[in-house]
């Protein structure tokens, strides 16, 4: 049976097509597709999904397990005093919400109960279902917890934004963090053949395609704590919600109602119809599913809905994709000219020599990324960001805060 194949990479690179055909090439897999925003990642392109049988790919999900993107909606009559106090919610959000390579939380007690309550649910479920003492024994830890409410570095960023009917919105694209990253590492390791103990002869490489069979003990034990990791990184996204929130309240001195308009993983791999979907860094689409595809922290971000393209399969970019890597841009492009662009686009934020590879410059033109999967997705709306906090910018707390006025923004 012939495997469907389809391609909707904007301006496609040699070495993102080179790392799809790899991926696609393997006998376990029935049918993939390249998002538009598709760039060079490791092992997988990002913006590859990839439909597997028996199998799934620890490596084709990546480290960043349930990376994704919450949005919520405030009430109508605070953003003018949102925007009035920009600054100091700035100021505020960045110090309660650790952000960057490595954070975590100082103290159990700065996570909200609510928070807490539902991770040990999560605990409670897994170890209903396959898994390794190892494995529990670092959920438990302490330190799984400590991880949510917290930023991660590189593109993850927390935005406050507005959209053309005058509500304000909260943004938040993150996901599951160490927890992610360790679990990550511990089942590549194991599906590449490695053990503790050493004494394979498979390749000490392990980021690399290898599978592991879905009925096979390390395959459910897989499969659990991905389920694991996925409801995590939603949690962790909806503690700095939470976490944004009580800000807002204290500054404006209101109870301030929201609403969670969707919570959405872009890394994953999720059985459907007996099968395994992967996708890395792509975002669901099914018919009447929502979704967010942040551009850049200038464009901002836009909320669609899903059409169930089969020729996507069910999929949609993640965000506009890169068009300079981290090391081009920072080459590229004037830390000047990126402060002047933030400050005329209204934007508070760190805009510095440190972020320059998250500038807007860095990023494909996003209207061009919408227009290339018109039959996935319906656009509902734009939301423009007035405030962004950045991970890698906050990183270590070294980085000059650069400020500018709002007004008018």
């Amino acid at each position: 049976m012939k495997k469907k194949i389809t391609n909707f990479a904007l301006n496609i690179e040699k070495e993102t097509m080179k790392q799809f055909k790899a991926c696609y090439s393997k006998p376990y897999v029935v049918k993939a597709s390249l998002m538009p925003d598709a760039h060079p990642g490791y092992v997988a392109p990002i913006g590859a999904v990839l439909v597997t049988k028996d199998y799934i790919v620890p490596s084709w999900v990546g480290y960043d397990v349930g990376c994704g993107m919450t949005v919520a909606r405030l009430p109508k009559n605070i953003l003018k005093s949102i925007k009035e106090n920009a600054e100091q919610i700035y100021e505020s959000v960045k110090a309660c919400v650790q952000m960057g390579l490595g954070m975590i939380q100082k103290s159990e007690n700065d996570i909200t109960e609510k928070t807490k309550k539902e991770f040990q649910k999560l605990i409670s479920k897994f170890k209903k279902g396959p898994h390794n003492k190892q494995v529990l024994q670092f959920l438990e830890s302490g330190k799984a917890l400590k991880n949510l409410g917290t930023l991660g570095q590189g593109n993850h960023f927390i935005s406050l934004n507005s959209d053309e009917s005058g509500f304000p919105w909260i943004v938040a694209h993150s996901g599951s963090r160490s927890v992610g990253h360790w679990s990550a590492k511990f089942y590549m390791k194991k599906s590449a053949g490695m053990s503790k103990g050493g004494g394979t002869s498979v390749p000490l490489k392990y980021e690399a395609t290898y599978p592991l069979q879905i009925n096979s003990q390390d395959g459910k034990e897989y499969q659990n704590l991905l389920d694991f990791g996925l409801e995590f990184a939603k949690l962790n996204r909806l503690e700095m919600i939470y976490q944004t929130v009580s800000v807002l309240e204290k500054i404006l001195k209101k109870k301030i109602k929201f609403t969670i308009w969707t919570n959405k993983n872009h890394n994953h791999a999720i059985k459907e119809r007996g099968l395994f979907v992967h996708r890395k860094g792509a975002t669901p689409a099914k018919r009447g599913e929502r979704g967010v595809i942040p551009a850049n922290m200038k464009a901002g971000s836009f909320l669609v809905v899903g059409k169930g393209s089969k020729d996507f399969i069910s999929s949609s970019s993640h965000g506009a994709g890169r068009v300079l890597s981290r090391r081009e841009a920072k080459e590229k492009i004037n830390v000047d000219s990126f402060k002047k662009e933030m400050d005329e686009a209204g934007v508070v934020g760190n805009f510095s020599e440190s972020s320059l590879d998250e500038a807007p410059e860095a990023y494909k033109n996003i209207n061009s990324v919408l227009e290339m999967q018109k039959k996935s997705i319906r656009v509902m709306n734009h939301l423009k960001p007035f405030i962004n906090w950045q991970g890698e910018c906050l990183r270590e707390g070294k980085i000059k805060f650069y400020k500018r006025s709002v007004n008018g923004s």
